[in-house]
């Protein structure tokens, strides 16, 4: 269990590097958008390859970071029934839903997203609209996107067995404050402190 715990550790580690990757293709997304649209604007000339990044940074947001909101219990759940079972009920119910419904689904769009790259490869297939980009980057992320939330799964999965046999915590126990609440409790620690050194210089 020691060395499988530590692959979920690896792959926890690069879906995270990979969620952060994700929120900067985001802020990407927002200044070529507004640096797009103010060109457009002002000097009256733009490109459909800057209006097709766009929707690329967005599928790769989307597609990308599933497996680092698995990994950040950000997906959707049904909480007033799971908030009815007992901590081991809450993860044998994550591993049958990673098992029978999560694994399989990402098999399949792994295998039929890599035909369509793989075709976009070889023909090197472009957009259609004037000035437009290549399109296999963009399928390229479908299996990748799929395989990424697959290993997050099989990360899952060891971190629930692990809890089911004794050897880590729940996983699901997230009783402790969120990051937002850690957040405004440091915001809050350092407004105080400003207001108090306001009031030291003032006397």
């Amino acid at each position: 269990m020691p060395f499988l715990l530590q692959i979920s550790r690896l792959i926890d580690g690069l879906n995270r590097v990979v969620g952060y990757l994700a929120m900067w293709m985001i802020l990407a997304a927002t200044l070529i958008s507004a640096g797009n649209a103010i060109v457009r604007k002002t000097v009256g000339t733009s490109s459909n390859a800057w209006l097709e990044i766009q929707w690329y940074l967005f599928a790769a947001v989307f597609m990308l970071g599933g497996g680092y909101a698995f990994l950040r219990n950000a997906h959707v759940r049904i909480d007033f029934l799971s908030s009815r079972f007992t901590p081991r009920g809450r993860n044998w119910v994550d591993i049958i839903g990673i098992v029978v419904f999560l694994l399989p689904l990402c098999y399949l769009m792994i295998s039929l997203g890599w035909p369509l790259f793989y075709l976009g490869w070889e023909s090197g297939e472009v957009s259609t609209n004037a000035g437009g980009l290549i399109r296999w980057p963009v399928y390229l992320l479908i299996p990748v996107g799929f395989a990424l939330l697959a290993a997050q799964g099989l990360s899952e999965l060891i971190k629930r067995a692990a809890f089911l046999t004794g050897h880590a915590a729940d996983p699901l126990d997230h009783t402790g404050p969120s990051e937002a609440e850690m957040l405004a409790k440091d915001i809050a620690e350092a407004e105080r402190r400003k207001a108090e050194l306001e009031s030291a210089q003032k006397n």
